[in-house]
């Protein structure tokens, strides 16, 4: 761990995850100086990481960031590639203390190698993901189980959305107070078919 006690005049940073079960973190980068470090006491399946992305809208060009291990920085694989050509596109070095890996986004045969392995590895990963999802889908529906998607709005609620929609309100605006998407709004709103000259709102 000595040779990372600071290998560069730049801000060196640490990101941190600890879970509910495990609150200890302080040993993940233990020995390393820091100039500052982002805990999120979260587990690993958590979408909503807070430090994660307070540090990345934190670090700058020429920045370090440690953290202890991948599994620490992402969720999956292909998280962890978003994360890493996220940092390192803009300069910022990230070092995997665990792994032993660096980094840095410059053009190195073997970074471009391990980055396409990644990537390969995360594109596997999703492919994984989606035949699981169709396999337990045709199960189900074997078993008169599946009943297709929930509906993203009680009726109620749909009820709601588009008497506020007929009311003029701002369509953006509804989509962010209902919680759904542009799209799922005009499944709920369909839109009018306008004839020629008139212009839409």
């Amino acid at each position: 761990m000595a040779d990372f006690l600071r290998i560069t005049a730049d801000p060196q940073y640490g990101y941190l995850r600890v879970s509910s079960l495990d609150q200890n973190g302080v040993r993940q980068l233990e020995g390393l100086v820091l100039d500052k470090e982002f805990t999120d006491k979260v587990s690993g399946k958590d979408v909503k990481r807070p430090q994660l992305e307070a540090m990345q809208s934190f670090v700058r060009e020429g920045d370090t960031v440690f953290c202890h291990s991948m599994d620490r920085l992402a969720r999956n694989l292909d998280d962890l590639l978003r994360i890493v050509q996220g940092l390192t596109e803009r300069g910022i070095h990230i070092v995997f203390v665990k792994e032993n890996l660096t980094f840095t986004g410059e053009d190195s045969p073997m970074s471009n190698l391990l980055l396409s392995v990644m990537g390969s590895f995360a594109q596997f990963e999703r492919e994984l993901i989606r035949e699981r999802q169709r396999e337990g889908i045709a199960i189900a529906k074997r078993e008169g189980k599946y009943s297709g998607r929930k509906p993203s709005l009680t009726p109620t609620r749909a009820a709601e959305l588009r008497r506020r929609v007929a009311l003029g309100d701002s369509k953006a605006a509804l989509a962010r107070e209902f919680g759904i998407s542009r799209d799922t709004l005009y499944r709920y709103v369909p839109v009018k078919k306008r004839r020629a000259g008139t212009l839409a709102k």
